[in-house]
């Protein structure tokens, strides 16, 4: 076993852990959290308007 087989093999493993990514990454039953992941950072905008708006009501409250 020669270093170009070494070779050959590492790039056969790479791409076939690269193909093993993209079907992981696209397959429908990872859809739904996938969808959530991309709505977290919208998440902190809807407390800190929720705060923003609390406080606003207690300063015109006083």
């Amino acid at each position: 076993m020669d270093i170009n087989t070494l070779r050959g093999l590492g790039t056969i493993f790479a791409m076939v852990a690269f193909i093993g990514v993209v079907i992981w990454a696209y397959s429908s039953y990872k859809k739904k959290d996938f969808d959530e992941a991309a709505q977290l950072p919208f998440a902190d905008e809807d407390d800190t308007q929720a705060e923003e708006e609390q406080q606003d009501d207690a300063r015109s409250n006083k």
